[in-house]
């Protein structure tokens, strides 16, 4: 039997680089055990901060050590005497090292801008080789919090109130900007949240209590968008459903996180005992079937693919559930909710990745 050779493409020009790392190194670990030995070849592709891509066999060393390299490669240190004979093969910038023409199939763990916004997608899609994952409408509309909430408007799924707003509007002339934080203030109230449209793992993201905070926290997103979004604050639980297949998803489990901090940030997300998880969810059996619907209902509004994460507010004492967002390309390590729903669903790991590349094969096809 033939290996498909998989180019497993991770690191990236975004804030979630080392999750990126991470999340390769649990895959290819996958990709070596059981069954996978057999199917798969691994051709792990690693990009720099800087977009170079890297051959096969420097990659295979920064999965080893699951690190960025201490010294990214450049045109200049490449040559140079003191580099070593595999990072003597680098590729330059805006080149993919020989290996890529050889891939069969696609694994993109790439998370944040340029990896699950379409970008990286549209790339693979144009090398005619099957990808793992969404496509470039589906990336790209879970990536954008604003025509994300578009699309689950137009399914009917609840959702905070909220608000979009251009870095134009904020950095207009002193008459306009009052008058927005006016019109925020009047539609949502306070505690709201102010979020860049386009950026992962809650960076740029800031809960408000009073007119200061949000004049500061809308200046500080329009620095790292030119979209923003402003949702109203809600005392609720937070539960997150996965969802796996294309045409027709199925939902795993569902999962809760609980945590002490403000809201769920990125100290909170990566630092070791700053959140418990619950899986299953400890919510009663109809609540949960809801979520289930509702998650696979936001792959479809998207039109994602291969696999998503669904994240949701429960208001435990109204009843009430409400979308808050879908992750394209979420958390890929043996830590991350993403596999540990579908470990607690029936489908260990390795497994779970062997179905993800199938699926891109099967979609591919079509």
């Amino acid at each position: 039997m033939t290996k498909l050779r998989v180019g497993l493409l991770f690191g990236g020009c975004s804030g979630e680089h080392e999750v990126s790392i991470r999340s390769a190194k649990a895959i290819a670990t996958a990709l070596s055990k059981g069954k996978n030995t057999g199917k798969y070849e691994l051709m792990p592709i690693y990009i720099q901060k800087d977009g170079r891509w890297q051959p096969s066999d420097f990659s295979q060393q920064v999965l080893d050590s699951g690190n960025p390299p201490s010294l990214p490669l450049t045109d200049e240190n490449n040559n140079n005497s003191n580099t070593s004979l595999t990072q003597q093969t680098s590729s330059n910038l805006w080149q993919t090292p020989p290996q890529a023409a050889q891939v069969d199939v696609w694994f993109p763990v790439l998370h944040g801008p340029n990896g699950e916004d379409g970008t990286i997608q549209g790339l693979l899609k144009l090398m005619q080789v099957p990808f793992v994952g969404s496509g470039v409408l589906g990336s790209a509309m879970g990536m954008d919090k604003i025509a994300m909430k578009i699309a689950f408007d137009h399914a009917g799924l609840p959702q905070v109130k909220y608000q979009a707003v251009t870095r134009s509007q904020i950095w207009s002339n002193p008459c306009v900007f009052p008058k927005l934080c006016d019109d925020i203030e009047a539609a949502l109230g306070y505690p709201c949240f102010v979020k860049p449209a386009n950026l992962g793992s809650s960076v740029g993201i800031a809960k408000v209590r009073s007119r200061s905070e949000l004049e500061t926290a809308l200046d500080n997103a329009a620095s790292y968008d030119r979209r923003i979004i402003v949702e109203a604050g809600v005392e609720a639980r937070e539960l997150e459903c996965a969802v796996l297949g294309n045409d027709v998803p199925k939902a795993s489990v569902v999962g809760e996180i609980s945590f002490e901090s403000d809201f769920y940030d990125y100290e909170t997300k990566y630092t070791e005992g700053k959140a418990d998880l619950f899986i299953p969810a400890r919510v009663s059996e109809a609540i949960a079937t809801k979520i289930k619907e509702m998650a696979t209902q936001a792959f479809l509004a998207v039109d994602a693919a291969g696999l998503a994460r669904v994240d949701f507010f429960y208001v435990e004492k109204t009843g009430e559930i409400f979308i808050n967002e879908i992750n394209t390309m979420p958390g890929f390590t043996a830590t991350s909710m993403y596999p540990m729903l579908w470990e607690a669903s029936g489908i260990p790991f390795d497994e779970l990745v062997d179905i993800l590349i199938q699926l891109a094969l099967e979609r591919h096809s079509k």
